[in-house]
């Protein structure tokens, strides 16, 4: 969705350039180089835009489910680890980036969803994800999120990046984050405490084309993934009045569990051990909170999280 929206601005800009209204192209190039830093500091959030009607919608369709098991104080920050990322990302946006599911269950706190920079080099449409709540997933913009001293932040990073939408399969269990650390190093140095998050029903939306590790097309896809940044897997679902063929995302239930907190003490010079210890201590966490859940959202008992 959020692919098509960009393509809608981009091609909206072009028309301008090549239009009669060139010199709006002008002033809004003029714009972009002076507010080139706000998706680092915090962005530019609209309660008007996280309110439409079409959210509702959005939300009804799947349906988009949030779960709360465990009171989240909005005297601290919280740096909430999202899993898996899938190909869409429906429930981190809709949770996160729509009204009024999060702050209903969690008063006090301000969710902030850090996606790629590279969304924000798009004219027009970074104007529309940062009043949805996004920001960049920078450090600095990590940084300005968790360095709120009252408390009341919640930054929401999906940990297995794009790299993990190639595993994005319907059943499919695996998480990327055995070397991604960034996170926990961040949450050390801001005393953010940190908070595991699993979205059921994230990776049933879309059939992606068969590629196993090793194969001619998941090597295309990574050396891509690479140079560009951001995945490109080949998938399919649904078409609007027939379920054969098309791109438009199943009607899966997503049952998006937030967990409980782990309290993290302000470290502004983290050990790698220090590191590495409490990066264990969240994989435990993360596995516990699947483990105590799967069974609600139709994951049979054999089937456990696979970490890489």
């Amino acid at each position: 969705f959020l692919s098509l929206v960009a393509e809608f601005c981009f091609g909206f800009f072009v028309i301008l350039i090549l239009g009669n209204f060139w010199f709006l192209a002008v002033l809004y190039l003029l714009w972009l180089y002076l507010d080139w830093g706000t998706p680092c500091a915090g962005g530019r959030r609209s309660q008007w835009v996280r309110s439409w009607t079409v959210w509702k919608y959005f939300r009804e369709y799947f349906p988009i489910h949030l779960i709360k098991t465990s009171e989240l104080n909005p005297n601290h920050n919280y740096l909430l680890g999202f899993h898996p990322h899938g190909v869409l990302v429906a429930g981190a946006f809709g949770n996160f980036c729509t009204d009024p599911a999060f702050k209903n269950l969690f008063p006090g706190l301000t969710p902030y969803l850090h996606i790629m920079p590279i969304w924000f080099g798009c004219p027009f449409f970074r104007e529309y994800i940062m009043s949805a709540g996004m920001v960049s997933a920078s450090k600095e913009s990590v940084s300005y999120v968790l360095n709120n001293e009252g408390g009341g932040h919640a930054s929401v990073i999906v940990i297995g990046g794009a790299e993990e939408a190639l595993n994005a399969h319907p059943g499919s269990l695996t998480l990327n984050i055995l070397k991604r650390k960034g996170f926990i190093k961040m949450a050390l140095k801001h005393g953010a405490h940190l908070v595991p998050v699993f979205s059921f029903g994230e990776n049933e939306l879309f059939k992606q084309v068969a590629n196993p590790k090793g194969s001619w097309l998941r090597n295309v896809q990574e050396k891509l993934q690479k140079i560009m940044g951001f995945a490109l897997p080949l998938f399919h679902a649904r078409g609007v009045f027939q379920y054969s063929f098309g791109l438009i995302p199943y009607r899966q239930p997503i049952h998006t569990v937030v967990g409980s907190p782990i309290p993290v003490k302000q470290n502004l010079n983290p050990t790698t051990e220090e590191i590495d210890q409490l990066h264990a201590l969240y994989l435990q966490k993360l596995k516990t909170l699947f483990e105590e859940h799967k069974s609600n959202y139709g994951i049979p008992a054999h089937k456990s999280l696979i970490f890489e």
